[in-house]
């Protein structure tokens, strides 16, 4: 995949978020960390259908839901006041689920490419390759 130049990357997982941006030249994929704001929690009552029980026996999901809104929330702020153009949106499939339900229209129509796959601990690399090779 080829990416602009400033394309944002956004990598999560119910518990962290990194961003990156895109300072390679076509056809290239140069990633460099970016500082993000911390997040303030949501409790948008995202997730609110989990309930503990034997499918969920630790509860830990809504705190994941509300961690991913709070993701989708910062995304939305960030794509609303220009900060992003493009994004790319890398995640584990039940976490990019739950963002998706959370996006601002006007941010979907600047995500160019949406990864189901968890990276959010894997090395700046392995995150570009992913890309790259898309």
């Amino acid at each position: 995949m080829i990416l602009p130049i400033g394309t944002t990357v956004a990598v999560a997982d119910g518990k962290t978020v990194r961003l990156f941006r895109n300072t390679g030249v076509k056809p290239g994929v140069h990633l460099v960390e970016m500082t993000a704001a911390p997040l303030v929690p949501a409790h948008s009552g995202s997730g609110a259908r989990h309930h503990s029980g034997s499918a969920n026996p630790d509860g830990r999901r809504l705190d994941e839901d509300d961690f991913a809104a709070s993701t989708a929330a910062f995304l939305n702020k960030l794509g609303l006041d220009g900060t992003i153009e493009h994004l790319v949106v890398v995640s584990d499939p039940r976490t990019l689920g739950e963002m998706r339900k959370h996006f601002h229209r006007d941010l979907r129509d600047k995500i160019m490419a949406e990864f189901a796959k968890d990276f959010s601990r894997r090395p700046l690399e392995d995150i570009a390759a992913l890309i790259a090779d898309a």
